[in-house]
């Protein structure tokens, strides 16, 4: 049921029309003057306010302003016996929701527009509904940002959550693809059933598949009790595969047979099972251009990018480092019950500057650092706080300010930098050289010099 104001002096038009939308279930009210009109509009909300253009003391034009003023919601539509198009377009320009010709139809015709108005409030205010709420998972997850880049994230999972559309969520390693995919579970349909995540590159082939799948007792050897798989597990749910890259072919010919028949089949099993899983994948590598090469199945890759998200690197949207570094320090002051509240603006400048490889999980770790190692009275989070690698990124115009008056060895500051970021690509890419090359977009040749070269 609606709340629905009518306006017109004609008091045999409010009557016709008060009668015909009590009939369809609403809560009608009518004024005959402008300023019975206005009082209404001022002390309540309605839904819909159907407002003649044409009366003695007040034109249905001014009633529309005055209705935007007082921020109504209301879906307003004006009703005329005299139509003119310049009084339509201005009407229309100020927001009016339609313009309706009076005639022999007009009750037919007023009922249309009020259930379309309606239904579209409805929509409305669900999806207002829907970012709050993805808002409040996204803050709760840590997907924090003030950026275009992060607002456009935001309105993908605000439209593709409620769907089952398979997702495949793009972007460097510690850019939070997973929580982004948990952010998308908590704010779909699927959110009270589990949320399943497993690192496709974690496991040897023959493992994985067993995780996935399950298996039933006697399978193999050590498979001494039936097993149920993960995917079976995350039935209902959602299910998150990270480092989807890392499969091997013959394993991305098992998943492309789950996303197509729903049905997997146990290792040691006869049977098939049916599940009902939404699937969100997760890489830091150029799928396409492995199709291309022969090194990731064509076929897999279109089934699983259904709809592709992808997550901007750190350095890519620095406009968030102040808001994200705010947010970590809130969480790791409150941990370790420490005192500090605010960033110096040296040690916010350094942040800024930093380039971030390891992206948000990076900055995450060096707030965490500069509280563990500030004092117990420390207010501020310093300059001499953050790591090391972070703290030489404080310009003055071109010139670092942090270069001491009696010099500093050069190169071997280089080589500790250089060893800093070849050791944190290893430590992200599980200590596969590779993959930490990847990371740091050079050949697996030059990697093993300079990782030969620092002795790692």
């Amino acid at each position: 049921m609606a709340h629905l104001l009518i306006i017109d002096d004609e008091r045999s038009i409010c009557q016709l029309l008060e009668i015909a939308f009590r009939k369809q279930g609403h809560d009608v009210e009518t004024a005959s003057d402008g300023q019975i009109a206005k009082r209404k509009i001022e002390s309540q909300i309605y839904d819909v306010i159907i407002c003649d253009i044409r009366m003695p003391d007040i034109s249905g034009i001014e009633l529309l302003e005055f209705a935007r003023e007082t921020r109504n919601p209301a879906a307003f539509v004006l009703i005329t016996a005299v139509p003119k198009m310049p009084t339509a377009i201005q009407a229309l320009n100020l927001g009016a929701y339609r313009y309706v010709i009076k005639t022999d139809k007009l009750v037919e015709e007023l009922i249309v527009v009020v259930e379309r108005a309606l239904a579209e409030l409805s929509l409305r205010e669900e999806n207002a509904r829907l970012r709050r709420e993805l808002l409040r998972v996204f803050a709760n997850n840590n997907i924090i940002g003030q950026s275009p880049k992060i607002a456009s994230i935001l309105e993908m999972v605000r439209t593709v959550a409620p769907t089952v559309s398979t997702i495949l969520i793009t972007g460097e390693s510690g850019t939070g693809k997973e929580l982004i995919a948990r952010g998308i579970h908590e704010a779909s349909l699927r959110r009270e059933k589990p949320f399943i995540s497993i690192n496709c590159g974690a496991f040897p082939e023959t493992l994985l598949e067993s995780e996935l799948f399950g298996y039933l007792k006697g399978a193999f050897t050590g498979a001494d009790s039936n097993h149920k798989g993960i995917i079976e597990a995350a039935n209902e749910g959602t299910l998150f595969l990270d480092e989807i890259g890392e499969t091997s072919l013959s394993m991305q010919v098992k998943l492309l047979r789950v996303l197509q028949e729903r049905r997997i089949r146990p290792l040691g099993g006869t049977k098939d099972v049916s599940v009902d899983v939404r699937l969100i994948a997760s890489t830091n590598r150029d799928l396409k251009a492995m199709a291309a090469e022969g090194k990731f199945r064509g076929d897999f890759f279109y089934r699983i990018s259904v709809i592709p998200i992808h997550v901007p690197a750190l350095r890519e949207r620095k406009e968030d480092i102040e808001v994200l570094a705010a947010h970590f320090l809130r969480k790791f002051s409150l941990q370790m019950s420490k005192p500090i509240r605010d960033i110096d603006p040296p040690a916010l400048e350094a942040l800024r500057r930093y380039e971030w490889p390891g992206n948000v999980r990076e900055l995450e770790n060096a707030v965490e650092h500069a509280v563990a190692v500030s004092g117990e009275r420390d207010t501020l989070l310093l300059l001499d706080h953050l790591p090391e690698a972070v703290r030489g990124y404080v310009f003055a115009g071109e010139k670092q300010v942090d270069l001491r008056k009696d010099g500093l060895n050069f190169e071997a500051r280089m080589g500790q930098i250089e060893k800093q970021y070849l050791a944190e690509a290893l430590n992200q890419s599980g200590g596969v050289r590779r993959r930490a090359a990847d990371l740091l977009r050079m050949s697996y040749r030059s990697f093993r010099h300079y990782a030969k070269k620092h002795g790692l």
